[in-house]
């Protein structure tokens, strides 16, 4: 397999199973959000994948981000689309290798991992059913050139951020929902009253969308 991986078998077994892929943010690791996969519907796989980029002592990036001398960060989107294509080869492998429907696809991503969850899903979006995107923000310039000549309106969202995020400002992620929306795609957008990360509503509220 292209990604080392953890996996949550579906509680509930059906001839084929819908799929919840997980892709953790920036020097983290695949066990940061599978910790909450026993919280996550029953009849799911759930699969959490580890980024490819080793940073030392169990953390991992999607791409690495860079600061030059005035502090301004730099996101190393090559290596961002390099792992954009890698995502969606694993899932793939993992769509081959266990019981999984192929047209029921959702990514959850945090941070880091949004951004990619949203490029993956805006670039092949005959893949993927929905994403839950997490304290990130849309970068189009990780998405495919082609992207926009695609059909994207099967594809959904839940977008959420803290309205305190000191890693992403605010103003990034409330930009994300008129640009999807632009491409015909259903948006749910929500903010939370926290910093960069889940607050337990937030994990609640995207359940519960997953659910319907």
């Amino acid at each position: 397999m292209s990604l080392h991986h953890l996996v949550r078998e579906p509680k509930v077994k059906l001839d084929k199973n819908p799929v919840l892929f997980l892709l953790h943010g920036y020097g983290s690791n695949e066990e940061d959000l599978f910790s909450f996969a026993t919280e996550l519907p029953n009849e799911y796989y759930v699969i959490s994948a580890r980024a490819p980029y080793d940073m030392t002592y169990g953390s991992y990036a999607w791409y690495a981000i860079n600061f030059d001398a005035d502090e301004n960060k730099f996101s190393d989107l090559n290596q961002a689309r390099s792992s954009r294509d890698l995502i969606v080869d694993f899932i793939d492998e993992c769509v081959s290798k266990y019981a999984i429907d192929a047209e029921k696809v959702t990514l959850i991503g945090f941070s880091q991992g949004a951004i990619l969850s949203s490029a993956v899903a805006l670039s092949y979006p005959e893949k993927i059913n929905r994403v839950v995107a997490l304290s990130g923000y849309l970068n189009l310039d990780i998405a495919t050139e082609n992207f926009k000549e695609k059909d994207l309106t099967q594809v959904k969202f839940f977008v959420s951020h803290g309205v305190v995020d000191q890693v992403i400002p605010i103003d990034w992620a409330r930009k994300t929902k008129p640009v999807l929306e632009g491409l015909g795609i259903d948006v749910l957008y929500k903010e939370y009253p926290i910093g960069h990360g889940v607050a337990p509503q937030n994990f609640y509220d995207f359940r519960d969308w997953l659910n319907n």
